[in-house]
């Protein structure tokens, strides 16, 4: 019985890695490898403008077992923005292939230098897309917490998604679980000085949670200056279930379940 417990094997679904990024490319096999050795089962892969697109589908053809993606604009990479490109998109989620199980990385940043209604306009958008497509969305969010879910509520969108890299209060991860929003748990939660976001993580009802790498970014604690990824991603998962105080085995199920419906992915 030991040796059974020992050997079995989780299923782990990493909800947020950049594998079409420039620091995987050479070696992409070894990568894949890597990740599948360390028990990540499904990874998706968000894009962040028109640029990589067709890079994302093309891996996610390559390894149609684990590899799923999401097509959207990330606010951070709206320099060369056109209207015309949110017609591409439009083209591109009428006529996906089933990998493509999300909208986004989209949402608004605080933090960077363009122009917020700019942001606005082309989430907005966005949203609209997704709720035509009946796709969930991948957010992305920085200091723009309340804008978000007004525009959310505002624009009725109905189909959830992902609330990336959750750093903040159980009350703000709330509003977005009331909306049909999971929320994803990447390396914050292994540095100890993360105290209100941790505190929020092991309050937060279990169903609403996914893991996340981010990879190449955020990296985990100890960590600092490398590349993250998502072999990491068991990390994550150690470090949530000490947060909460509960089994690995049956924790990890559940977030590969919470990941697997969210994305309607058959199995």
């Amino acid at each position: 019985m030991a040796k059974t417990l020992k050997n079995h094997k989780l299923r782990l679904f990493d909800t947020h890695c950049h594998f079409d990024f420039d620091e995987f490319a050479a070696s992409f096999p070894e990568q894949m490898s890597a990740a599948t050795h360390a028990q990540v089962d499904k990874i998706l892969i968000p894009s962040v403008g028109v640029f990589n697109w067709l890079r994302v589908k093309n891996l996610a053809a390559q390894y149609p077992a684990t590899l799923r993606y999401a097509l959207g604009f990330h606010p951070y990479f709206l320099e060369h923005f056109s209207d015309e490109q949110l017609q591409q998109l439009e083209d591109e989620l009428a006529l996906r292939e089933s990998a493509c199980v999300a909208v986004g990385e989209c949402g608004l940043d605080a933090m960077v230098e363009v122009n917020a209604s700019l942001q606005e306009r082309v989430f907005i958008a966005q949203i609209a897309m997704a709720q035509h497509a009946r796709l969930p969305v991948i957010l992305h969010s920085r200091k723009t917490h309340n804008r978000l879910l007004q525009l959310i509520k505002q624009h009725r969108f109905t189909q959830g998604g992902v609330l990336h890299a959750f750093s903040g209060s159980e009350q703000q991860a709330r509003q977005f679980i009331d909306l049909g929003f999971k929320i994803g748990v990447g390396g914050v939660i292994t540095y100890p000085r993360a105290n209100k976001t941790r505190q929020a993580i092991s309050q937060l009802p279990i169903e609403s949670l996914v893991l996340e790498t981010d990879a190449p970014d955020m990296p985990l604690s100890g960590r600092q200056g490398e590349a993250n990824h998502p072999k990491y991603l068991v990390h994550v998962l150690e470090e949530l279930v000490a947060l909460r105080g509960t089994n690995k085995e049956q924790l990890a199920s559940q977030l590969w379940a919470n990941s697997i419906e969210l994305f309607r992915i058959a199995e």
